[in-house]
């Protein structure tokens, strides 16, 4: 695949500046998902430190959704960057903020 023109942009690909309904539906799918498998392990009786910190983390029902679709950035103006900009979002935990952000 040929690169793009310059006058264009430059990149083939790019990350759009928010999320769309559909990402943001996935995104909310994903946490569920994980969620559900925090509760099958933990009921399975399994005790590991690894299960002792997901517990400590939110549902996703619990989340604001400035949390779900969000990750704090020292680097951004406002300090908030879309979920989707941060590369693997998909594989990594990103339920935690800190406090006033």
């Amino acid at each position: 695949m040929r690169p793009s023109c310059i006058n264009l942009g430059g990149l083939l690909w790019k990350v759009p500046w928010k999320l769309s309904a559909t990402r943001k539906a996935n995104q909310r799918h994903r946490l569920k998902k994980v969620d559900a498998v925090i509760e099958a392990v933990r009921s399975s009786g399994v005790e590991c430190h690894a299960l002792t910190r997901a517990l400590e983390l939110p549902k996703e029902h619990e989340m604001p959704a400035r949390d779900k679709y969000t990750v704090f950035s020292p680097t951004t103006p406002g300090y908030r960057k879309g979920v989707h900009k941060v590369p693997k979002f998909t594989r990594l935990t990103l339920r935690t903020n800190p406090k006033g952000y």
